[in-house]
């Protein structure tokens, strides 16, 4: 499929040729939930934890006699009833990731750059490089391009200037091409990419 060229400042900057294999593929719901899920539980650090009835510090002397009391019996000062015990079944420290095929990853990417490219949300742009790294200037190109929630996907390597002019400004995420990724591109209104990160996406995804 054939998809329109532009530059930062909004005008015309010719076609170019888009793999339908990849941006035109039936969009699979469960697979982008079940990508976001993947993506996140492996970011978790999984160091909640919380103290066992035998790691909180206490006597293990009995606290009165067996029989006679009328009281419940105990046998410990540690027990989770007890105000400062253990407690029963929190949370430990663990590793939260699980495994998702590798051809289901691709699949789901594939799945999150079609319903950008069929929800009319998919930008080309010629290049996102900036000639100083000015987030005013920046802004200024975001205004004439009526981007407001937006991930722009460059090349192997970031334009630096373009990488801090944006670093201020909010709602606005740059990744290199092969930092695209199914999480990002759905929590941005918008994707926009360079020719460049085209053609690596392409590579990356046949």
């Amino acid at each position: 499929m054939k998809s329109k060229v532009i530059n930062l400042e909004n005008k015309a900057a010719g076609d170019i040729d888009l793999a339908d294999e990849i941006f035109g593929v039936d969009v699979r719901k469960d697979l982008l939930a079940r990508m976001v899920n993947w993506q996140l539980a492996k970011r978790r650090a999984g160091t909640h934890k919380v103290k066992t009835r035998g790691e909180i510090s206490g006597t293990t002397r009995k606290q009165f006699r067996q029989k006679g009391t009328g009281r419940a019996r105990q046998g410990s000062n540690r027990v989770t009833q007890f105000r400062g015990g253990g407690t029963v079944f929190g949370p430990v420290v663990r590793d939260h990731s699980h495994k998702l095929l590798k051809k289901v990853r691709k699949l789901a990417l594939k799945s999150a750059l079609s319903a950008k490219q069929a929800e009319g949300k998919l930008v080309i742009i010629d290049e996102a490089t900036l000639k100083a790294p000015r987030t005013k200037d920046l802004v200024g190109c975001l205004g004439k391009l009526g981007w407001q929630d937006v991930l722009v996907v460059g090349g192997a390597e970031i334009d630096a200037n373009f990488q801090k002019a944006a670093s201020n400004i909010p709602h606005l995420d740059v990744l290199p091409s092969q930092g695209a990724n199914v999480y990002d591109i759905l929590r941005r209104d918008t994707l926009v990419l360079t020719k460049e990160a085209v053609q690596n996406l392409e590579a990356r995804l046949k």
